[in-house]
């Protein structure tokens, strides 16, 4: 690997130790100066703590958009969402088999894979325009406002940090920890491009491996935390609800800010995303668990999807 190469890893390593350690003093700060405005603990854990975890995602996919490289941008969202439910979920159930529910088999898994569904239509022609992007904050808005109504939204606190009242330094950790999250983010996105160059390789085979892995790192320690602590299910519906956050709303609004367009060899991967949603969609079906076989199953789709981005950009 040449100088060049390697100096856009190192970037790399640096951007996403940025993103991670910006997400998490976000987190810990933004739930501290919320608990000191009276906000409560219920509200805090389901809507902050989530919105933490997935603020890498959020801001990559952006920033890439906003910079003009929509393969990076899509590439992020698909990839860390094969990434959330085979790397994530897969490991999480070879380690424990996770319980399911009837709302995650009956309502959110299956909601997830109808948005996959219309990304892939929406993308058939290779654009995700302004107005499919407005269409797709629209649904999701409209989800939202089901589960609200139904008391669908998990308004619990998820137990991985602990709220206290806010001090000077959490106001200044936020300011911090934001700033670290865009500039990480910039720094992602532009090495990314530089190191898909350098190697030959598409910036949609990039996004939707390394981007998509570096920007999923929140979700695999708040996952293995989840386990530890024996809380497997939500931590499964939370997985599911964060990909479908990313499809219709950060998605949504990347297309909304600026039109995407992605090269032809993208269409494969959203085939094995929306493939991905349908063949866990079963496997939580059966048994309704998720059994250790059926991770292991998850994990090798994963890998084999990235195998696929990897082979194909070398050999265009």
């Amino acid at each position: 690997m040449s100088l060049p190469a390697l100096t856009d890893v190192a970037l790399i390593l640096v951007s996403i130790g940025l993103l991670w350690k910006g997400a998490d003093w976000v987190v810990g700060s933004a739930c501290s100066v919320a608990y000191r405005f009276k906000l409560p603990e219920a509200v805090i854990g389901a809507t902050l703590v989530a919105l933490g975890t997935s603020a890498p995602e959020v801001v990559v996919t952006l920033v890439a958009a906003l910079r003009g490289e929509p393969d990076i941008s899509v590439g992020n969202v698909v990839g860390s969402n094969i990434f959330n439910l085979g790397i994530i979920l897969g490991s999480c159930a070879t380690i424990w088999a996770i319980p399911t529910t009837r709302q995650l088999v009956q309502r959110d898994t299956p909601a997830l894979l109808l948005a996959a569904l219309l990304l892939l239509l929406f993308l058939s022609d290779g654009t995700l325009g302004r107005w499919e992007g407005l269409s797709m904050m629209v649904i999701l808005c409209g989800y939202v406002l089901y589960l609200v109504n139904r008391g669908g939204l998990p308004l619990e606190e998820p137990e991985i940090i602990v709220i206290e009242d806010a001090t000077r330094r959490d106001f200044f950790l936020l300011i911090l920890g934001l700033a670290s999250v865009i500039s990480g983010a910039h720094l992602l996105v532009r090495a990314a491009s530089s190191l898909a160059i350098a190697l030959g390789l598409s910036s949609w085979a990039i996004g939707v491996t390394v981007v998509a892995a570096g920007t999923s790192l929140p979700e695999f320690a708040t996952a293995f935390v989840a386990v530890r602590r024996g809380r497997t299910a939500l931590m499964a519906g939370t997985l599911v609800g964060s990909d479908l956050f990313n499809v219709l709303g950060v998605l949504g609004l990347a297309a909304f800010l600026h039109p995407l367009t992605i090269v032809p060899g993208a269409r494969g991967s959203l085939v094995m995303m929306a493939g991905m949603v349908a063949v866990l969609l079963i496997f939580l079906r059966s048994g309704w668990r998720l059994s250790r076989t059926e991770g292991l199953c998850l994990i090798l789709f994963a890998v084999l999807r990235w195998s696929r981005d990897l082979t194909v950009s070398l050999e265009g």
